[in-house]
């Protein structure tokens, strides 16, 4: 089940991203959710805008992510071709549990009944997340850049 979090949800939104920043560095990632990113601040903000979504299984949250409806300014400028110029929602920031699986399908799932068209990046170095979004259909559009600069493999469906 995917529902809008809440501030109560917080601290273990934290210790997911946490979990999920373990897990990029043991696979090699040293480059994304660098100095504390996703932040606190961000999160609560995700959260009072309506943005932030967790995943419970069993009544326990095991994944959390912001889901923002409308043009997202990263999104702007692509090395590349968007596949589509339609209307779309954007998955930022999303974490699971280690021993979750489906997570991401799910996701996927929940979004595409608010919007037809999602769009979503990672970090190159991220070989997980771009091996589950290709296994769930979301085309490679090219490279964009995020707010400090650096770049991101930008996905649709």
């Amino acid at each position: 089940m995917i529902r809008k979090g809440r501030l109560e949800d917080l601290d273990i939104a934290m210790d997911i991203f946490d979990e999920g920043r373990a897990h990029m560095r043991n696979e090699g990632n040293f480059n994304q959710w660098i100095n504390g990113y996703p932040k606190r601040e961000m999160i609560i903000d995700d959260i009072e805008k309506g943005n932030f979504y967790v995943v419970e299984r069993d009544g326990e949250i095991v994944a959390a992510f912001t889901y923002i409806l409308g043009e997202d300014p990263t999104y702007t400028y692509i090395e590349g071709k968007w596949l589509k110029d339609n209307p779309y929602g954007t998955v930022h920031r999303i974490g699971k549990r280690e021993k979750v699986k489906g997570v991401m399908k799910e996701v996927k799932d929940y979004c595409l009944t608010k919007e037809g068209t999602i769009r979503i990046d990672t970090h190159h170095d991220n070989v997980t997340m771009r091996s589950v979004l290709e296994k769930l259909g979301f085309t490679y559009c090219g490279v964009i850049y995020v707010e400090d600069g650096s770049p991101r493999d930008a996905y649709i469906y």
